[in-house]
């Protein structure tokens, strides 16, 4: 008789796809184990206190809860209901410029006349635009897959202000200009995020997270917090389990990554088991821009700040091709754009798009762009340096630190048209019984793309499964 393995399933990473995809397999019967190396679940989906301050790390506010979106049947599912609490704000986003301020607000029509308010001459086009994307089929958006959103811009809009200040969720949530920027990653970022955004868990975005890990404990469960994967062992190119670095091996017939693709391919199986065409392959694909947050805690919340989880960006001009250029190249000097959030526990956090580069970089620039950002932020927003009474800035050498995303990265790959959807890195890939989910798929961003992804790995396996 074979020898059972230890587990069905072994989930690598405890993000956000790795949780929701454990408890679907759970749920169903598999014996799942989930791996994380910190001590706490949740990726870039976290929170931490410091002064007596609740922050939220990088996550600060998601899409996908409206009826029938991705998180919300997630907590439907798992009957989450009692556990979380989902409050929404209203505006999610506010664009301001030198010209024109412009509200995403929690209904396509009242988002509209925002936008038709500051661009009269282009209101037909704007309702066409948010009505358009709204209700694209999946297969008109399949045929987007080679345009940029540039393109898509260029087909309703001429004014240049106008395409500027669209773009600028894009280039803030998916760190890429318009030229660079896939039609279809900016399309459903819009109608995840932008149109059904502004929804924050009360308690912070540790909350989901926690209550997913809980759900899965309570589902049968096992999770390794604290506890790192060294390699994941293949034979004949079959998938049989991985080798811990605090507690030997374990077995399985099913390995599920949802942690960084380099450090899965290039670490965890290496050239031997992916072959050196494909390893090539994967440097020459480029991660996303990674992220600079400042994190501000108040003596108390001033008259004439943003709306409580509002997400506020300023543009000082429409050069959005400059900004991408500036933030590959994140110094004191060449700060522009930013976004303000404000949350309730008189906590605000500052988040501009940065590059990587290495520690000592970051050692000396860390401070210079937090005083910088400050500066820049008391001009329109009513914060006095006497009000702020804790500081803490993140690097992106930071979130590589925490995460293993390469160069620290913030959304995974660059979503450009050339990189959609590439082979051996959607969810099934070259090796037996070896699936991805999360963000390092080259398929989804964001929260709830994560979450879809999750859900839809678990059920990829479980089909495998009742097929054979």
């Amino acid at each position: 008789m074979a020898k059972k393995n230890d587990y069905d399933v072994i989930v690598i990473g405890a993000g956000i796809g790795g949780l929701v995809c454990g408890c679907y397999l759970a749920k169903s019967g598999m014996r799942t184990l989930i791996v994380e190396k910190n001590p706490k679940a949740g990726g870039y989906c976290t929170s931490f206190t410091s002064n007596g301050m609740r922050f939220d790390s990088f996550v600060h506010s998601l899409g996908g809860c409206r009826e029938n979106g991705i998180i919300s049947n997630i907590i439907k599912d798992f009957n989450l209901k009692n556990r979380i609490k989902l409050r929404r704000s209203d505006p999610c986003d506010t664009v301001i410029s030198p010209d024109h301020q412009v509200c995403f607000r929690s209904d396509i029509d009242r988002t509209i006349s925002s936008f038709q308010e500051s661009f009269p001459k282009e209101k037909n086009a704007i309702k066409d635009f948010f009505y358009d994307i709204s209700h694209l089929s999946s297969t008109s958006l399949i045929r987007m897959r080679g345009d940029t959103f540039g393109d898509l811009l260029g087909r309703y809009f001429n004014d240049d202000h106008l395409k500027a200040i669209l773009s600028i969720p894009v280039l803030g949530n998916m760190g890429l200009p318009p030229s660079l920027a896939s039609a279809f990653s900016a399309v459903k970022l819009y109608t995840e995020f932008m149109m059904d955004g502004g929804y924050y868990f009360e308690g912070g975005m540790q909350v989901f997270p926690d209550s997913l890990t809980t759900k899965f404990k309570e589902l049968g469960g096992d999770i390794a917090l604290s506890t790192s994967v060294k390699k994941i062992k293949v034979k004949n190119g079959k998938i049989e389990g991985v080798v811990l670095k605090q507690a030997g091996t374990l077995s399985s017939k099913y390995i599920v990554s949802s942690t960084d693709a380099v450090q899965t391919f290039f670490q965890l199986l290496g050239e031997k088991v992916v072959g050196t065409e494909f390893l090539d392959k994967l440097t020459r694909l480029k991660p996303s821009l990674s992220m600079f947050i400042l994190h501000l805690g108040l003596r108390h919340i001033p008259k004439g700040l943003p709306k409580e989880g509002t997400n506020v960006w300023f543009i000082p001009h429409y050069d959005i091709e400059g900004m991408y250029k500036a933030a590959k190249n994140r110094s004191a000097v060449n700060l522009a754009e930013y976004m303000v959030h404000i949350s309730s526990e008189k906590t605000m956090s500052v988040f501009i798009n940065a590059c990587f580069r290495d520690i000592k970089y970051w050692h000396g620039q860390k401070e210079l762009i937090s005083d910088s950002l400050i500066k820049m932020i008391k001009k329109t927003v009513p914060v006095s340096p006497d009000n702020i009474i804790y500081r803490q800035p993140a690097t992106p050498q930071m979130l590589y630190k925490y995460t293993l995303n390469y160069e620290g990265a913030a959304y995974g790959w660059a979503s450009t048209p050339s990189q959609f959807a590439e082979p051996g890195l959607s969810q099934t890939t070259g090796v037996r019984n070896l699936y991805l989910a999360g963000h390092w798929t080259t398929l989804a961003q964001g929260v709830s793309g994560v979450a879809y992804l999750g859900r839809d790995t678990a059920n990829i396996i479980l089909k495998k499964e009742a097929a054979a």
